[in-house]
């Protein structure tokens, strides 16, 4: 499931990077920062990831998640530094919603 996530994922950031102009370097995979230290997405630029990740989860796994809530956010370590954080969070409320 986690690879599936992340396939959706870097689809995703790679229609975002079209609109961007320091863009999430995709090539590196798992590894690629989004936003915090080592990611290169403003605060609109991660919202609109978000909202695009969660409909494509939805369209594609038929799993209906919040990504963006109090949870996240009060998380010693972002889920959102990068696309295997992220990968790992979306299973990890996969699962605590199954």
């Amino acid at each position: 499931m986690k690879q599936k996530i992340i396939d959706i994922i870097l689809h995703e950031v790679s229609e975002l990077n079209e609109q961007l102009d320091n863009k999430v370097a995709i090539e590196n995979g798992e590894n690629a920062g989004l936003y915090g230290l080592t990611g290169v997405l403003d605060s609109l630029g991660l919202v609109t990831l978000i909202v695009a990740v969660e409909q494509a989860i939805e369209d594609e796994l038929g799993l209906v998640i919040s990504l963006a809530d109090e949870k996240a956010m009060s998380q010693k370590n972002s889920p959102f530094r990068t696309i295997g954080t992220l990968a790992d969070y979306i299973v990890k409320v996969s699962q605590e919603e199954a």
